[in-house]
């Protein structure tokens, strides 16, 4: 009876404190060999609009954990844990309390209707037993029971459950060890707690960090792993890496390939590196053997080895290793390799680069060729150029920043300005002017893909005309332009003054030509549309031609995406 008037008092104290804060308190609990707090919000409760809201929810929380402990006989310590942690099973649960309801019975409170409700309707206790652990409903609906409904039923799995929450277990990582290998939770009394103490013995860990370990690869429990978990753990220790490295690096959220850690550890002393100095190295940057198992780490080293770069060039660069994730490093080496191949740099010069100054080329995301050319209103020859005499300038052209366009040399201006007066520019004209901004390459590149237009069957009026129009399209190389021609005039049959008269069709990519003027053609052949023009079908956002184009066909989105497949 004094139990009973000890837990309401408690309860009607937690209200208090609720009500008077109009916070949601986290409640904690302690054991003394606990690590860390047992009980604590695994995920995030419902969303109360009103303070009224909130407090229904607390009531359904305490009426909850009233149930669990007091009619269900559980312990507090995991009643709590579980009320306190089940919030989808508890909306839910509030979804059948309606304000009507309530009102029939003598205006009673909505922790008391859900108090009178468990009384008389007994619930699956495994749901939010198995929610509080951290699991999704779509994840543990398969791992209910079959023939159980209340936990007390099972204490098989409870005492496991126990025992993992006493060692210093968060029940986030519980979950993923049920999920994982839920055999664990079947061992026998005192087994659980023999293994948990066998690969701390075994690794010499102290306990915090085999928390880490197991709650990251849960089979080590089952002897998966074990002897590379060793190996990886002894390796690190010969390294003078402590036990909270484990703790504070190692992720739960993680699956770790210890072999592969093992093999890059391997690597990582194949490049001559002492002890001392890849400890050093690990303690400051542990993504290196953490990110991917160190797979990463293995595509990085291989990456510059093909390169020529020696072992002194990679440890010198481990040792300069920016704050960056190494996933985010690979990634953005592959992407400068590919903008140097971009702008046509030659191969030996683009291996002489990634040899001197490989921090560089990962430590930056930089944008894609097309734009850093338009942004610096350059040739690629020019930027080769600049990238070689200080690949440092490859900074400048990182995603996000601001790139000021480099002057143009004196001769070039010349050279330039002589090509326009002899397509009948007029000097110092807006014309002009607009024309030079806009132009890439040299007054020669530019000849040859006038040029070249002339001899596509254009008279040379009209390509002057053209590039006044449209000064870039004689940014692109001749074999560009000629494409572009054919595909307009030989597949799809428009006349080249229907080209003249839209030059700036020159100007979009042959992806988007072939994509558009495919479906436009389709559409016709339905009789879903009279002739265009190339600017009517090439102008538009890719959004407005298909709310406009696309949809006026039942077949529509369906022709569409099949040719964009085809295409690209």
């Amino acid at each position: 009876m004094n139990h009973i008037q000890n837990f309401k008092k408690s309860l009607f104290l937690k209200r208090v404190i609720i009500n008077f804060t109009n916070n949601p308190i986290s409640p904690i609990g302690s054991h003394p060999a606990i690590q860390s707090p047992r009980i604590y919000r695994t995920k995030a409760t419902c969303n109360p609009k009103s303070k009224n809201e909130v407090t229904d929810y607390r009531e359904a929380e305490d009426a909850l954990l009233d149930y669990l402990h007091s009619t269900r006989n559980l312990q507090f310590i995991d009643a709590e844990n579980i009320s306190r942690n089940s919030p989808r099973f508890l909306e839910n649960l509030l979804k059948g309390v309606s304000n009507d309801n309530v009102n029939k019975h003598n205006n009673e409170n909505i922790g008391q209707f859900v108090t009178r409700f468990l009384r008389y309707h007994p619930i699956n206790e495994f749901e939010p037993f198995f929610e509080s652990m951290g699991l999704d409903p779509c994840e543990f609906t398969t791992l209910l029971p079959r023939d159980l409904m209340f936990l007390a039923d099972d204490k098989v799995l409870l005492e496991n459950y126990r025992v993992l929450c006493q060692y210093g277990f968060a029940s986030k990582s519980i979950g993923k060890i049920y999920k994982e290998v839920k055999e664990v939770f079947r061992f026998d009394d005192g087994v659980l707690l023999s293994r948990l103490r066998e690969v701390e013995g075994f690794c010499l860990l102290h306990q915090s960090a085999v928390v880490k370990i197991v709650g990251s690869c849960p089979c080590v429990l089952l002897g998966g792993e074990i002897s590379d978990v060793f190996k990886v753990v002894t390796e690190l220790k010969n390294l003078g890496i402590l036990n909270s490295w484990f703790v504070e690096n190692i992720s739960d959220d993680e699956c770790y390939n210890w072999t592969h850690m093992v093999q890059v550890l391997c690597v990582l002393k194949q490049l001559e590196c002492d002890n001392a100095r890849l400890g050093r190295l690990l303690r400051k940057h542990p993504t290196i053997l953490l990110e991917g198992s160190g797979l990463i780490t293995f595509l990085v080293i291989t990456f510059l080895l093909k390169f020529g770069a020696s072992k002194t060039d990679i440890l010198l660069l481990f040792s300069r290793f920016l704050e960056i994730n190494m996933r985010d490093f690979f990634s953005n080496l592959q992407r400068s390799y590919c903008f140097l191949l971009g702008i046509e740099m030659d191969v030996d010069i683009i291996g002489k680069v990634f040899r001197s100054h490989p921090h560089i080329l990962g430590s930056c995301s930089l944008k894609g060729v097309k734009t850093a050319l338009n942004c610096l209103n350059s040739g690629k020859k020019r930027l080769c150029e600049i990238i070689m005499k200080n690949p440092e300038e490859l900074m400048n052209l990182a995603i996000g920043s601001k790139v000021t366009p480099l002057p143009s040399s004196k001769e070039c201006i010349i050279e330039k300005t002589k090509f326009l007066l002899d397509l009948g520019f007029v000097e110092n004209s807006k014309e002009m002017e607009r024309a030079l901004k806009r132009f890439r390459g040299r007054a020669r590149e530019l000849r040859e893909r006038f040029d070249c237009l002339v001899n596509a069957g254009f008279d040379q009026e009209v390509v002057m005309e053209m590039v006044k129009s449209a000064p870039q399209i004689v940014n692109q190389s001749k074999e560009v332009l000629e494409m572009k021609v054919d595909f307009l005039v030989n597949e799809l049959g428009y006349s080249l003054g229907s080209i003249s008269g839209y030059p700036s069709s020159l100007s979009y990519a042959i992806e988007k030509m072939k994509l558009r003027c495919m479906f436009y053609n389709w559409l016709k052949e339905q009789g879903g549309t009279n002739s265009m023009a190339l600017s009517t079908i090439l102008a538009c956002s890719e959004k407005q031609f298909i709310k406009d184009k696309v949809r006026n066909h039942p077949k529509g989105i369906e022709v569409y995406e099949m040719f964009k497949r085809q295409i690209y």
